[in-house]
């Protein structure tokens, strides 16, 4: 039986693998086109931004909120990602799964339950988790929803929710 701790480190995985199999083999066009783009502050977000969105907020929440990391997030340069290729954003999801998965795993289950001071604001480290899946989950939905667009209508097959669960072995 799974711990929660490790519940939601393999739901924060599995949407990580959703975002990667999504932008994996896209060109630098896909990666960097907006649905909507008319410079006029109403832009929708292009898939660079929402995987660099997802990887700042992660770590703000995951890293420096909950794991006491020296803060570093910029979260006004992540609406002006543009990507070369879809490898730079792959290593940003693999990197701050790294990070998150450090601090995963040096807590206790107790810890779920402890408090943080966050931007003056008293927040529980289990709804810190759970905004970060809630969260990335949502703008993996944006995410499919362009590629759909960009890919005129045709969406990428992924696993259907029960594909993706643990096998016995891995519980």
């Amino acid at each position: 039986m799974l711990t929660e701790l490790e519940n939601y480190l393999l739901r924060i995985e599995d949407l990580h693998r959703q975002i990667i199999d999504l932008i994996a083999s896209l060109p630098e066009a896909a990666l960097n086109w907006r649905p909507i783009s008319g410079g006029d502050g109403d832009d929708t977000n292009s898939l660079a931004v929402l995987v660099t969105h997802i990887a700042g907020a992660e770590h703000f929440w995951v890293g420096e909120a909950i794991g006491g990391r020296p803060p570093t997030r910029n979260r006004d340069l992540e609406f002006l990602t543009q990507a070369n290729n879809a490898d730079t954003l792959i290593e940003k999801i693999q990197a701050v799964e790294a990070e998150t998965r450090s601090v995963l795993v040096s807590l206790k289950a107790e810890d779920l339950s402890s408090t943080r001071l966050v931007r003056g604001k008293t927040v529980a480290v289990r709804w810190a988790l759970l905004h970060v899946i809630d969260h990335t989950a949502l703008h993996v939905g944006h995410m499919q929803l362009t590629y759909q667009l960009w890919n005129k209508g045709h969406s990428k097959a992924a696993p259907l929710w029960y594909e993706r669960l643990p096998k016995k072995s891995e519980e």
